[in-house]
């Protein structure tokens, strides 16, 4: 019987003695997506593609040829292109779309000899925090079939998490990646912005979008994230240097707690209770814990949808029923098709956004709004990198509570944007953030910790992300 792999050294280490086989593997995998397919997690399994790349990639193992990701079993969230493979954003306006090249990303990955199993849902167009939003429907959480996975990289979470592959891509614009990872127990990694090329990723909102792993271990994801990383003539955004895997000297940190984050309405007692216990146990360790002031938390939410809406407004408008994708049956003439196909090809979430960036970026409110957001964004960058020049870390709640019931908030947009409280800030400013298991609710759902460094500096967030993980184990 196949074990359940918890991260790529155990998968490697059987593929090395031969306790497993990558075609075997790749089946444990194709029977688990087969039996947990209520959970709809994958929109499309790649069945008879991923058999045969297995095989090439045993005898890579068996000739001593394989590259550092053999092994590595991968779900790709339906907004990163794969040539010759559909992509749709779980769009409607997308339908049948099939891509001409290969998200940058993943290229790096498959010339490692990971294998791609599949594609995974999420909120239409990366819009949405709880992967209702999609056309293809919901995604249920695996440890709570009643509730939500979180989003948009809900899809990503739930296939991690229920052991349907080893690793799963995402997607993060205001904590996608994160807020899903904690809702399900996995770990989720959002790179500093500019660490990975975008370059492939279907764009939200292009000064906030980072693509990054969610998988078991956090070992794992920095891995995947040194594959991923560095230079591409694609995107000018990029940082020139690539990332290089370092375990640093496990010395004490010195730890930022948002107060604002911690004692506040609306953050879950048991979440707060965990979290400030996990602060006792890192100062009884020997790490310096200070709780900080940043009054900006209640602007973070108005600043991120207000910016990131105006880019999607733009980004989007390219999908208009005309070149590629969905087109209205009843569509007649140039402004009809437009109007027709956007309308019906368009989820409801996907429209809200649309209008509200048009609106914010209009004649007579450009200032008011959009101009008035880019200057609290670097009021809140500044302030981050005030903190962080004083600290190595900034840890918070990921979450203000665990994953909800499905349809609680679907029906209140503001409740809903309210979920990304605690992630959005490292989107606003660039940093780079991990989200790891902190712990579970009486009720048995899960709920992370969210750690932030300095910009550029993902070696110190792996080396603080093991060290809480260390500390929270030792309870």
């Amino acid at each position: 019987m196949t074990p359940r792999y918890s991260s790529l050294s155990e998968v490697q280490k059987d593929l090395g003695v031969g306790a497993i086989t990558l075609p075997e593997l790749v089946s444990y995998y194709l029977d688990n997506i087969e039996r947990s397919s209520h959970l709809n997690a994958f929109i499309e399994v790649y069945k008879d593609e991923i058999k045969s790349q297995a095989e090439i990639v045993q005898q890579k193992i068996q000739s001593g040829k394989a590259g550092k990701l053999a092994g590595a079993v991968i779900g790709l969230k339906d907004n990163l292109c794969y040539k010759g493979h559909v992509v749709t954003a779980s769009s409607k306006i997308l339908a049948g779309f099939e891509s001409l090249y290969t998200a940058t990303a993943v290229e790096r990955l498959l010339a490692e000899d990971a294998i791609i199993i599949g594609r995974l849902s999420c909120d239409e167009f990366a819009m949405g925090s709880s992967n209702e939003k999609s056309v293809y429907g919901p995604v249920l959480n695996p440890i709570n079939e009643k509730c939500v996975p979180g989003g948009s990289s809900g899809g990503s979470a739930a296939a991690v998490a229920a052991d349907l592959c080893l690793m799963a891509l995402g997607s993060d614009t205001g904590g996608s990646i994160r807020q899903p990872a904690s809702y399900t127990g996995t770990v989720g990694l959002k790179p500093t912005y500019g660490r990975i090329s975008r370059h492939g990723l279907i764009a939200y909102a292009s000064s906030f979008d980072q693509i990054g792993p969610i998988t078991h271990s956090i070992e794992d994801a920095f891995l995947y994230l040194s594959i991923m990383a560095g230079p591409d003539q694609y995107d000018g955004t990029l940082f020139h240097q690539g990332y290089s895997l370092e375990n640093q000297d496990a010395k004490p940190l010195l730890i930022a707690v948002l107060k604002d984050c911690v004692h506040r309405e609306g953050l879950n007692e048991e979440v707060k209770a965990a979290f400030l216990n996990l602060t006792e146990k890192l100062k009884k360790e020997g790490h310096h814990v200070e709780e900080v002031n940043f009054p900006i938390v209640d602007q973070l939410v108005p600043t991120y949808y207000v910016l990131t809406t105006a880019e999607a407004s733009s980004n989007l408008s390219r999908f208009d029923g005309i070149h590629y994708g969905y087109r209205s049956k009843e569509a007649k003439g140039i402004d009809n098709t437009y109007k027709k196909s956007r309308t019906e090809g368009f989820g409801e979430e996907v429209k809200r956004r649309i209008m509200l960036g048009t609106f914010v970026l209009s004649s007579g409110y450009y200032d008011a709004y959009y101009s008035r957001a880019q200057k609290v964004r670097r009021v809140i960058q500044n302030k981050t990198n005030e903190i962080l020049a004083h600290y190595d870390v900034i840890i918070t709640p990921t979450t203000a509570d665990a994953a909800f019931e499905m349809g609680k908030k679907s029906a209140d947009p503001i409740a809903m944007y309210l979920e990304d409280i605690f992630t959005v800030q490292a989107n606003l400013s660039g940093h780079p953030a991990i989200s790891i298991p902190l712990g579970k609710k009486q009720n048995g759902m899960p709920f992370g910790v969210q750690i932030l460094s300095r910009a550029f500096e993902e070696n110190q967030l792996l080396c603080a992300a093991q060290q809480l993980n260390a500390c929270l184990k030792e309870s």
